[in-house]
């Protein structure tokens, strides 16, 4: 039993709303690299200009996520007949590739100016690299909440990615900050430290946001809570007097439901149908996340 196609089809509202937040992620990628690389070098800011990298290579992965939800979003073909939803997942593996990455290179570079000892000779920054690290932080911060928004809304792996993306780089700049600072206050060794640390946040975010892909791959079942939801929905309906089987699986951002229940072995075809009917519909009204529910009926 499918859902029956509708003009607008909540893919592809989906779709448009990744294209939005995608869409303002570059634009605002793209300044602020410009502003943080104008910054560093009149500032004599390595750190800044570091940072303007950092942010510009941002843009890489939004064009990541463009691609994997536009692929995603397509409808089924004779190829893909259940569709292309598992496609998302591999755009988040690689952003989450992409910022792991980014944090390693940046703790071994902080490490490694801890270990060498070269902190101490770099030059002391301008003002202006202090306030372009502060314009970043409050811009980054505010991408961060705003794509993570939009991403639990559509339930989207490779958007909430990109959100840490915007998270890590907030973090940079709060690893510039200090730096910058702790390099005007006489304490220099500060911006290789922050630079670690910032490493460990950026790490376990890449480590959650591959392990979640992974999950969405592999048919992992839904978190106990849906699964126990869909039991007491099920249980409501009339002519159901019992659950035989419950499976659910997720599938990219959407979930598949197998569900076998128990029916009165004297009802006619038509009426076992109707039951059958009535919990499929119920399933798929109460989850919208639901793209797919198989509903038996075993006689008793």
């Amino acid at each position: 039993m499918k859902k029956q196609n509708e003009a607008s089809t909540p893919e592809e509202q989906n779709r448009k709303t990744a294209m939005r937040v995608s869409a303002a992620s570059i634009a605002w990628n793209v300044i602020l690299s410009l502003f943080k690389l104008i910054a560093g070098i009149v500032g004599h800011s390595g750190a800044m200009i570091s940072d303007a990298v950092h942010s510009a290579s941002d843009v890489f992965s939004t064009i990541v996520v463009i691609l994997g939800v536009n692929i995603a979003s397509r409808q089924s073909d004779e190829d893909h007949q259940y569709g292309h939803d598992r496609l998302e997942c591999v755009a988040a593996i690689i952003l989450a590739v992409v910022l792991f990455a980014t944090g390693l290179g940046i703790g071994i570079g902080g490490v490694n100016k801890i270990i060498e000892g070269s902190a101490g000779s770099m030059e002391v920054p301008g003002m202006i690299a202090l306030i372009a690290a502060v314009v970043s932080i409050s811009i980054k911060e505010w991408m961060f909440w705003y794509t993570r928004g939009a991403a639990k809304k559509i339930n989207s792996g490779a958007l909430m990615a990109d959100a840490w993306h915007h998270r890590s780089d907030a973090l940079s700049s709060v690893g510039a900050f200090v730096g910058i600072l702790g390099a005007r206050l006489g304490f220099p060794v500060l911006d290789p430290l922050a630079s670690v640390i910032i490493c460990i946040f950026i790490v376990k975010a890449a480590y959650d946001i591959f392990k979640d892909a992974i999950d969405k791959m592999v048919d992992k079942s839904c978190d106990e809570e849906t699964e126990k939801a869909m039991q007491e929905l099920i249980l409501c309906q009339k002519g159901v007097k019992n659950i035989d089987m419950l499976h659910t699986r997720l599938f990219g951002a959407r979930i598949y439901v197998d569900i076998e229940i128990a029916a009165d072995g004297n009802m006619t075809l038509r009426e076992g149908h109707e039951i059958a009917q009535q919990v499929h519909d119920r399933i798929e009204e109460k989850f919208p996340l639901v793209k797919h529910c198989m509903v038996h009926v075993n006689p008793v």
